[in-house]
């Protein structure tokens, strides 16, 4: 188990069981249709814990490009390891994504709506407006990444001190992504993770999916170049903070 493999394989489970949860919400037939946006923000936080517990001992578990380059400018993480994390990042969305379809084949088949069967890979807004969609994406991975410098403490490399806490530790780390998805996650859909909503978006495009709609590419830079804005202000205000 790897550094790369950590990241990849949390970052897999990570998608496998947000994805999952969206799949189950959403699409026809699935025994938790229409359950609704408190049962998709509670399973995005465990989702996000599974991935911690999988991957702290040996990668830190950023599972997060975001989460990386906000480590990498605060100086708690090394540049050069950088682009090998965010492809394990990317690789494992994919592979959850693709995990997501294959085991919901049959109610991709089965719903009509082309918009739901998209929203089960990658976000979208409720209101589309680039400039304040952008804004809110940038303010919630803001949340995100400077409470988790509080977390793990400041100095620390690749979050070691979740890793050191195991599942206690990352427990308040699920509790963040669980109150960012109820308070700010109903504009945008709450990316916060590039890696999150473009790898599953690329899958999207990839995978014969009955009667399925476009990529949303014109909307698509939004949960990318968001979240690393917000992710590099908070790590630029802890530092003047330290």
């Amino acid at each position: 188990m790897t550094p790369f493999i950590a990241e990849m394989i949390g970052t897999m489970l990570l998608i496998l069981l947000g994805d999952g949860v969206v799949a189950n919400v959403v699409l026809k037939d699935t025994k938790g249709n229409n359950s609704g946006w408190i049962v998709i923000t509670t399973a995005w936080a465990l989702a996000v814990f599974v991935g911690v517990v999988v991957a702290g001992p040996y990668s830190g578990a950023h599972l997060n490009p975001a989460v990386t380059v906000a480590l990498a400018i605060s100086g708690a993480f090394p540049w050069a390891a950088v682009p090998g994390y965010v492809v394990a990042q990317f690789l494992g969305a994919m592979m959850g994504a693709f995990l997501v379809w294959l085991t919901h084949k049959d109610h991709f088949d089965r719903t009509e709506d082309a918009g739901a069967k998209m929203a089960v890979f990658c976000t979208g807004p409720a209101i589309r407006n680039y400039g304040i969609n952008f804004i809110c994406e940038v303010v919630g991975t803001f949340v995100l990444v400077f409470t988790i410098f509080h977390i793990t403490g400041a100095e620390i490399a690749n979050t070691k001190q979740v890793v050191g806490l195991g599942s206690v530790g990352a427990l308040p780390v699920a509790l963040l992504v669980w109150v960012i998805g109820l308070s700010l996650g109903g504009t945008t859909g709450y990316a916060i993770n590039p890696a999150r909503d473009l790898g599953p978006r690329i899958m999207h495009m990839l995978l014969p999916i009955k009667n399925k709609a476009g990529n949303d590419w014109a909307y698509a830079w939004v949960p990318v170049i968001g979240p690393l804005t917000g992710a590099a202000l908070a790590a630029f205000l802890h530092l003047m903070l330290k």
